[in-house]
């Protein structure tokens, strides 16, 4: 069963008009549209996207005339807002960047570093290449390029070449062996409670999904999305997420800084680069929510309003 984190945070920040229109742009298990669409009334409505076609079919399962339902990437959220006539007339958009409990828990994903299956790791795993596809074919230098940036584990070298040398012997196609090797290579050098493959599976679950590069081509499009006053509310779940949105609010909700003795008037400079957002402070879980739902610990629910 899929729990939706920060649930009464988002659907406080996120200001719902009952007649708006919002876009769940990471659906996941449905948890936050379904309280969303709780708010609206009959004129309200809520698009949602998904790249997970489990994800679709539970979407498209809850048969509530106000719900659009896209299968695809949120990185091509104009497309979608063009096609239903929505740029600048949204009321609000979430962002949860969290892997969903049905995509963890169902060993055949090859998600969880926890279970024994199929080494895949794909949100859509009708498109693309598997994890195991990528790591038999991949160079010591990629994979240590991906553990490194993607995962910030500081056993990458180690864990890369163990990689390699493992899958001379034999490819590596199974959650479990990838698991073992990591575990083999650095388990020991691990704390207590932290399990050593944590950070390699994460690293090569971005990399495949591109997901980061999703996240960043998604933020050059979405304030054009927005009524004024609308508000966009991230939640993400590593450093590397929480960097890119924190870089976005900060670079839109500051005056531009310009050298000094530039020959141009501050009005000139406000009405050239204009501050687009208004910004508030980040929330974090409660204890009792992560006491509830451990995979919440790590959250950070950040948003903004469109100025």
């Amino acid at each position: 069963m899929h729990i939706p984190v920060m649930l009464n945070e988002v659907i406080h920040v996120i200001n719902i008009i009952p007649s708006g229109t919002y876009i769940d742009a990471t659906f996941g298990g449905g948890g936050h549209t379904k309280k969303i669409l709780s708010k609206l009334n009959s004129q309200g409505q809520i698009i949602v996207i998904d790249r997970d076609p489990l994800a679709i079919k539970i979407a498209s399962n809850l048969q509530d005339p106000r719900i659009k339902v896209i299968h695809g990437n949120f990185s091509s959220i104009t497309q979608y807002a063009k096609k239903y006539n929505l740029i600048g007339k949204v009321n609000g958009i979430l962002f949860d960047f969290g892997i969903s409990s049905f995509q963890i828990d169902d060993k055949n994903r090859g998600f969880s570093f926890l279970q024994d299956g199929p080494l895949d790791m794909r949100m859509n795993n009708m498109h693309g290449i598997s994890a195991a596809d990528w790591i038999n074919r991949a160079k010591l230098s990629e994979i240590y390029f991906v553990l490194k940036n993607f995962g910030e584990e500081r056993y990458a070298k180690k864990i890369a070449q163990a990689i390699i040398e493992n899958k001379k012997r034999k490819l590596i196609t199974k959650t479990s062996e990838l698991s073992s090797i990591i575990c083999n290579t650095c388990g020991i050098y691990y704390q207590k409670n932290k399990h050593p493959a944590r950070r390699s599976f994460q690293a090569i679950r971005i990399h495949i999904n591109n997901e980061l590069k999703e996240i960043k081509e998604t933020l050059k499009q979405i304030l054009t999305l927005l009524k004024e006053n609308g508000r966009i509310v991230f939640i993400s779940f590593h450093s590397l997420e929480d960097r890119i949105i924190k870089n976005f609010i900060n670079y839109n909700s500051k005056i531009q800084i310009h050298p000094h003795n530039l020959p141009i008037l501050e009005s000139q400079i406000q009405k050239k680069f204009p501050v687009k957002l208004k910004k508030f402070k980040k929330i974090k879980p409660s204890q009792q929510e992560i006491s509830n739902n451990l995979r919440s610990k790590s959250a950070i629910l950040r948003f903004v309003e469109k100025i």
